[in-house]
């Protein structure tokens, strides 16, 4: 079972078990962008409380899956369940970065850095880098996914536009070796 099928089941758990098990079943079927649905939905209605990690990777999986711009309204309702996780999901912010510079090589040039997954304890932030299109808005993909300093001036870690997951597991890394 690959990893994103575990984190899948993990937060299909997190609904009643018939509506869990609907979930899964798209993950099964390959029906990933109906399940996020299912899921954001199935926490909404039932007022499910979630962790600011758990809001961060459903936003991580709807990006991924091509339903992040979509689902981020409701995920951004979800209740909290009041832990104090390091993560935090910081889309809608508003924020962008319009230039950011690349350290140890790396450089996304032509990109505006949005902000979307911040670390709480080591103050490091995962964003999306976009280009601009002709008409002024952002491009509706990500080209990359930074790590930046918490300053947002640097660039710590470049990845690919496939890599959505990648970029969040090094973000949840770094900060979980941090003292």
């Amino acid at each position: 079972m690959t990893d994103d099928a575990v984190i899948w089941n993990w937060l299909a758990a997190l609904l009643p078990e018939a509506e869990a098990q609907h979930v899964k079943d798209c993950w099964d079927i390959g029906e990933q962008e109906a399940g996020l649905g299912l899921l954001v939905s199935g926490i909404l209605g039932h007022q499910v409380p979630i962790s600011e990690t758990a809001r961060a990777q459903i936003s991580v999986l709807a990006e991924t899956w091509g339903e992040r711009e979509t689902l981020t309204p409701g995920i951004l309702q979800c209740r909290d369940d009041g832990t104090s996780g390091h993560l935090k999901l910081i889309e809608g912010d508003e924020s962008i970065v319009p230039e950011a510079t690349g350290g140890a090589g790396q450089d996304p040039a032509g990109c505006v850095l949005v902000p979307w997954i911040a670390c709480t304890r080591c103050g490091q932030i995962l964003m999306r880098a976009h280009a601009r299109e002709n008409w002024g808005d952002l491009s509706y993909l990500a080209r990359h996914y930074v790590i930046t300093t918490p300053n947002r001036a640097t660039v710590l870690r470049l990845f690919p536009a496939d890599s959505a997951s990648a970029a969040f597991a090094a973000l949840q890394r770094t900060c979980s070796e941090a003292p």
